[in-house]
């Protein structure tokens, strides 16, 4: 099954509890929250207090993906009853097992991405300890991008991966993920597909939310 994680980023922010809880009764996953701190990306987002803010105001499970410096530092900040997935880059990781390992100490499964440049093959060491792999699809940093479809091929990869070796990580990708290209990219392999400005759309959120799971079950 293809899981669907709306990105809160592109959420209305007055209103994020609302905006969340139409992707949640539409059928949405997980709920991704893209943490940015100016420093690894050239944006900043919001911290663990916005997160957590939705703690008890959706059952969805939360996907976190901390785009930042030193994640070692923070990461215990955004685990919560809710946490699922806490995912780190690899490009700020010294040792990414340890990291790995350190993530899982927290009772939460780890994931770890890469950003467009980065070969995927750098994590050929760590798959079996990981539990998700984050391809990101755009340069990581803003919403509203076009997707990258060179990444497919890292996709494609990892799902023979997992094949040949029996692993049960899963394939996430995120970054310009649209209506029309959606259904492709889950045939490549992903697992988890995140969308973010696709879904949160004034007055169309559970619509679009809706689209793409039937896009899914087609």
């Amino acid at each position: 099954m293809i899981k669907l994680a709306p990105s809160i980023l592109a959420a209305d922010f007055s209103r994020l509890a609302e905006d969340v809880l139409l992707t949640e009764n539409a059928g949405a996953h997980l709920l991704h929250i893209d943490v940015m701190d100016g420093h690894f990306v050239p944006n900043i987002s919001f911290g663990a207090a916005v997160m957590k803010s939705l703690c008890g105001k959706t059952t969805l499970p939360f996907d976190v993906h901390l785009m930042i410096e030193k994640p070692e530092k923070y990461m215990s900040d955004f685990v919560t009853d809710s946490t699922e997935f806490i995912t780190v880059h690899q490009e700020v990781c010294k040792d990414l097992r340890e990291t790995i390992r350190r993530i899982k100490s927290l009772g939460v499964k780890a994931g770890v991405s890469v950003n467009p440049e980065t070969p995927v093959a750098v994590l050929d060491d760590v798959l079996e300890e990981t539990d998700l792999v984050l391809i990101m699809s755009v340069h990581p940093g803003f919403g509203g991008q076009k997707f990258i479809p060179e990444v497919l091929e890292k996709v494609r990869y990892l799902k023979e991966r997992k094949k040949r070796d029996g692993l049960r990580f899963q394939i996430e990708i995120d970054g310009g993920l649209d209506l029309t290209n959606a259904r492709a990219i889950a045939g490549a392999g992903a697992d988890i597909l995140v969308i973010g400005s696709a879904i949160f759309e004034p007055g169309k959120t559970a619509q679009n939310t809706k689209a793409f799971l039937e896009l899914f079950s087609a």
